[in-house]
């Protein structure tokens, strides 16, 4: 029976094997939500690239020291506490434009208040407006960090046989790439002619465009757990435990959260010979602050998950709720602490080792990324448009052929070989720039062997431009490859009862370390200079890289095992 098979008495139809390989990948190209997903890739990657990268070029032309870089890229510490409000994200409906539906209501005031702070931030002088600059740059990071949880959560439902996981997080990355090179070589482009206070006006009308996409995007529906109960049901952990939980948890993300703003109003608004140690903060709070933000929530789940399992502190029988106070814990309980308590119960031990991964796999690139242009524009003296070129318009380039890869890879090698060789070749790449910054003779040996410089002259490039080209070229592959991996990853151990929460939460700790780190590397570069960085960030990649080969070992044997 090739086109139904018998059952009982009854002929049902046989579901057709979904597409697999190369035909997955022709398939999924015609799918809306792959359209859709494109343009809110470039939707997330364009404020980003803008807030965190592009914006230290301007930094930089306006004389801005290093350190106040280090200090003002603590913006990025939105994305890396979006968790806190995406609860808010994923249950509350707006007043008024709620009928758009559950992610259109979000993302269209979102989008909005970002092209407003653009635009505003392009009538500033970040010079002598740095603290009111530095707000607003704050509140753009904000708004496209909750856009991000909309967009992150609604890939997470909306995938199917079609449009997998895998594919929509590669054509995400796509979108976001777009936008970096929209955001990056434009940028720096247009710059040289019209000055940054234009591009950044440009830019702030361009977010409107995709209101269009957000519009005809299918909505997801809300399902009924993320609906508020009236009761605590019998065998579910009592309202104590759950109340002492949260302000447990609460208490510590709302400290580690207000330190860290605490600091960075103290750094800009002194002047540079009285601000605080910015490298002591980081070496005495900053491990501080990952316990507060990572550690201690997840043993505090891990353990009502286990009091669960033996029935410590349950209820005997249902117990009402009552009071807006008892609501508002509840409420938060089952927003923020009942999805990483799924989460961890899911993986079991294998939640610290995904939590480690998850941690260091993006930190190599992740941690210098706001110094990369003051260190091609003031360090290595190229032009705004030698720049633009080389790490943008090339570059992209190259990011794109990496994403390419991960995409062929995922369907030739699978999910855990990509995650390693992502990981590996991330690490690795850094190397290219320690060369870079040290006279380039590594790259230069191989650009003359093996034809690369060559092939560059070709098109008018020198010696010393095709320098660059190279060293972004291996950079660029390896970050678009080790992109498309882990945003795969998170996809692949997220919940979908959860989507919105748990993605925003695991992918927010990407940036945790990253933007901690960088408070510190303005002063660490200014002492010690950009090679000692690159080699630092190499060996910390390689942890990533012992850790993804643990995972792939635990997913193997439990496949077996299944």
């Amino acid at each position: 029976m090739n086109a139904t098979q018998a059952t009982g008495d009854k002929i049902a139809p046989v579901r057709p094997a979904p597409p697999k390989g190369w035909r997955l990948l022709t398939t999924a190209l015609s799918n809306r939500k792959v359209g859709i997903m494109l343009i809110f890739g470039f939707a997330s990657g364009l404020p980003y690239v803008l807030l965190l990268a592009t914006l230290y070029a301007w930094l930089g032309e306006a004389k801005v020291d290093l350190e106040t870089m280090g200090v003002f890229s603590l913006i990025g510490l939105a994305y890396a506490f979006k968790f806190l409000w995406s609860p808010l994200v994923d249950r509350i409906h707006l007043p008024l434009i709620g009928h758009l539906g559950r992610r259109r209501s979000w993302l269209v005031p979102i989008q909005i208040l970002l092209a407003t702070s653009f635009i505003i931030l392009s009538q500033l002088d970040p010079l002598t407006s740095l603290g009111l600059f530095s707000l607003l740059a704050g509140l753009g990071a904000f708004a496209s960090a909750t856009q991000d949880i909309v967009i992150d959560a609604w890939r997470v439902v909306v995938a199917d046989e079609e449009a997998t996981l895998e594919i929509l997080s590669a054509v995400y990355q796509l979108g976001y790439r777009i936008a970096a090179l929209a955001g990056g070589a434009l940028a720096l482009i247009m710059a040289e002619r019209v000055g940054w206070a234009n591009v950044y006006l440009g830019f702030g009308i361009a977010m409107l465009v995709p209101l269009g996409a957000s519009l005809l995007a299918p909505d997801t529906p809300r399902p009924v757990e993320t609906r508020d109960v009236a009761v605590i049901p019998a065998g579910e952990l009592s309202f104590k435990i759950r109340f002492l939980a949260m302000g447990a948890v609460g208490l510590a993300w709302a400290w580690a959260l207000v330190t860290v703003i605490t600091f960075m109003v103290q750094s800009l608004g002194a002047a540079p010979d009285a601000r605080p140690d910015s490298g002591a903060f980081i070496k005495t709070m900053g491990p501080i602050i990952v316990v507060a933000t990572v550690i201690l929530p997840a043993i505090v789940a891990a353990l009502l998950n286990h009091w669960r399992r033996e029935g410590r502190f349950v209820q005997g029988a249902d117990a009402p709720i009552r009071g807006a106070g008892q609501q508002f814990v509840q409420h938060a309980y089952g927003a923020l602490l009942l999805p990483l308590a799924e989460i961890i119960g899911r993986l079991g031990w294998a939640a610290i080792l995904a939590l480690g991964i998850i941690l260091s796999y993006r930190f190599t690139d992740g941690v210098w990324g706001p110094f990369a242009l003051p260190f091609y524009l003031q360090e290595l003296k190229y032009t705004n448009d030698e720049v633009a070129i080389a790490s943008k318009f090339f570059g992209v380039g190259m990011t794109m052929a990496g994403i390419a890869l991960g995409a062929v890879s995922f369907a030739t090698l699978g999910r855990m070989i990509t995650l390693i060789l992502g990981a590996l070749v991330a690490a690795l790449s850094n190397l290219l720039y320690a060369d870079l910054a040290l006279g380039g003779a590594g790259l230069d040996v191989f650009g003359r062997y093996s034809g690369f410089y060559s092939l560059t002259s070709l098109f008018g490039a020198d010696e010393r431009f095709s320098r660059l080209l190279l060293a972004i070229t291996g950079e660029n592959l390896a970050g678009g490859l080790a992109g498309a991996a882990f945003v795969a990853y998170l996809s692949t151990i997220t919940s979908k009862q959860f989507s919105a929460v748990q993605y925003a939460l695991l992918s927010s700790l990407t940036f945790l370390v990253g933007s901690l780190g960088r408070g510190a590397l303005g002063g660490m570069i200014e002492a010690q200079g950009y090679t000692h960085v690159f080699f630092l960030t190499t060996q910390l990649g390689m942890i990533a890289v012992v850790l993804c080969v643990i995972e792939a070992i635990r997913v193997r044997r439990r496949g077996a095992a299944d």
